[in-house]
């Protein structure tokens, strides 16, 4: 997957507080007036610089998008020690924060989308009750992520360090069931792989049966969880752009 940036896009770097850590991403602005803007949460061990986010960075700029990418808490250039300060709680907070601090600019439009994936996913569901989110896309979001083996091991084996924290960490900080938070969740794109082999394809399909609508799920046939067929990656970024133009352009 491309992760060049468009010369023409505007990149500006950003620092906000979330509690008590200082986070910091890049925001990419199109030449655009006050243009809507997609917000990106990344994986349980990835960071703003995912290749994914930025390529969807560059294709939404040159759609008159903008694209703001950070780090959580406790990853990539933001404060924190990471075993100690991950859970879903915190990073919604951190997302609702990245929110706050885009509504405060006078640079950017009203609308705004989220975009996340595996966690990342599951992050932009909890946290989407916020009124002001206008479009979502998610690739292989877990529903739930429960404290048994299996499911540790498979979330380790995703992992792209070489050292991910013991189990007990996900016990103790990962346990989650974003299940209540559906009914709320509308104008949401899901992706997910046929062949997952960390988050089942399962997820996608009871995510998709209780949200509102607009909503689309397209399950990529024998797609893995990290979309790794480069023909799966174009089909997402064409789909994904045009959800995000269809629902954040018109009127703004």
């Amino acid at each position: 997957m491309s992760v060049n940036i468009s010369t023409d896009a505007v990149c500006k770097s950003i620092r906000f507080a979330s509690d008590n850590f200082l986070l910091r991403g890049v925001l990419h602005l199109p030449a655009a007036p006050h243009p809507p803007v997609v917000v990106g949460c990344h994986g349980l061990f990835s960071s703003g610089n995912s290749p994914k986010q930025i390529a969807l960075a560059q294709k939404c700029n040159e759609c008159g998008m903008a694209f703001f990418r950070f780090d959580h808490r406790g990853c990539g250039e933001s404060e924190g020690n990471f075993t100690d300060v991950t859970s879903l709680k915190a990073r919604c907070e951190d997302l609702r924060r990245a929110v706050e601090t885009l509504r405060s600019r006078e640079d950017i439009g009203r609308k705004i989308g989220l975009f996340g994936s595996s966690m990342g996913g599951a992050v932009c569901i909890a946290a989407a009750g916020m009124p002001e989110v206008d479009s979502i896309v998610t690739i292989a979001a877990p529903l739930r992520i429960s404290s048994t083996i299996e499911a540790v091991e498979a979330i380790r084996r995703s992992a792209d360090s070489d050292r991910p924290p013991d189990p007990s960490f996900y016990k103790r900080n990962l346990q989650f069931d974003i299940s209540d938070a559906l009914p709320k969740i509308h104008g949401i794109l899901l992706f997910h792989g046929e062949a997952d082999e960390v988050i089942p394809v399962s997820h996608g399909r009871e995510i998709y049966q209780n949200v509102r609508g607009p909503k689309r799920l397209i399950v990529q046939n024998q797609g893995d969880h990290r979309m790794s067929n480069p023909e799966h990656q174009k089909e997402f970024m064409r789909e994904a752009v045009s959800w995000f133009k269809a629902s954040l352009l018109q009127n703004e």
